[in-house]
């Protein structure tokens, strides 16, 4: 638990690597008050009433676009989607001149998706909106790590110690990076697992170990959080074959029966037959599922703290 005098200051979520432990462990421990109010029978709250939010994801985006938004609107906030694609942005506007002109129509928050590293903070420079960083390019994607943080907490009951192997296309992870700061900040051990072709040159600058051996990561692991093969990468040749990445890196049926400890994680979307094989995806080991309903506890957190946290 945060310290009684603690006292929540930032206006924005950019990244967690502007956060403290103690940043993180006060949003993970409001979070338990939203998951409470999850399981209610209405799960409304006033909260945010007065407030108008825009969501500006110029990338798809499902399970964080639409966490985002269920937590805006039981929140009671206004919520406004833009989506790029059926924007002034195919008329060549800038994301500056699009956000300066969403402002002028006085919002209060802005959810931000952008492919462009960086994105967030160039948001924060340049309007007076609160900022939330729902992933840019390969950089951070700090809500997930957070929304990954409490499901290991809820499980475990706590992060410090915990063994925490994270297995696949670490070089192109904006997920990987915003755990490996909010894990290590909480005392966990992490540990790397994948292809050569997908591990940065700067990782062990990160507080982090590396194994090419999914065997060596599993049997020594608490969670083995599998992230998603972007399919895109096949054609740039950093890996032979989708059947030969499942045989070296996939989780299997057998890994189970085989280390009976280790949960499973994973950040969605799922390639069955890829990462996870589907008899993992679907086995009571896996708490995939409940890391979404934790993630729309935790974006409403979020909101709350940021907003200024008042009327729950």
């Amino acid at each position: 638990m945060t310290d009684s005098s603690y006292i929540f200051s930032h206006r924005h979520l950019l990244g967690l690597a502007d956060y403290t432990a103690d940043d993180i462990r006060h949003i993970l421990d409001q979070t338990d008050m939203f998951r409470e109010i999850l399981d209610r029978p209405v799960p409304k709250i006033p909260t945010l009433r007065d407030k108008t939010i825009v969501n500006l994801f110029y990338e798809n985006s499902t399970r964080t676009r639409i966490s985002f938004e269920l937590a805006q609107k039981r929140m009671g906030a206004d919520v406004v989607n833009f989506s790029a694609s059926s924007s002034s942005t195919k008329k060549g506007e800038s994301l500056k001149d699009t956000i300066q002109n969403i402002e002028s129509m006085k919002i209060d928050m802005v959810v931000v998706r952008h492919e462009s590293p960086g994105a967030a903070h160039f948001l924060a420079r340049v309007i007076d909106a609160n900022i939330i960083n729902a992933g840019d390019g390969a950089h951070e994607h700090p809500t997930q790590a957070l929304l990954d943080m409490y499901s290991m907490r809820q499980k475990f009951g706590r992060i410090k110690g915990l063994k925490v192997a994270i297995i696949g296309d670490i070089l192109h992870s904006r997920v990987v990076r915003s755990n490996i700061i909010g894990l290590t900040k909480l005392g966990a051990e992490v540990v790397l697992c994948g292809p050569k072709t997908f591990m940065p040159v700067f990782i062990e600058d990160m507080n982090v170990r590396v194994t090419y051996n999914l065997e060596e990561a599993l049997a020594w692991c608490d969670v083995a959080m599998s992230l998603r093969i972007q399919l895109e990468r096949q054609e740039q040749g950093l890996f032979p074959s989708l059947r030969e990445y499942h045989e070296r890196f996939g989780i299997k049926r057998t890994h189970l029966e085989k280390y009976p400890d280790f949960i499973v994680m994973h950040p969605g979307p799922v390639n069955r037959g890829v990462e996870l094989e589907s008899d993992v995806a679907d086995s009571d080991r896996a708490i995939i599922l409940n890391q979404v309903t934790n993630g729309l506890a935790v974006r409403m957190a979020v909101l709350y703290l940021l907003s200024g946290g008042s009327r729950v």
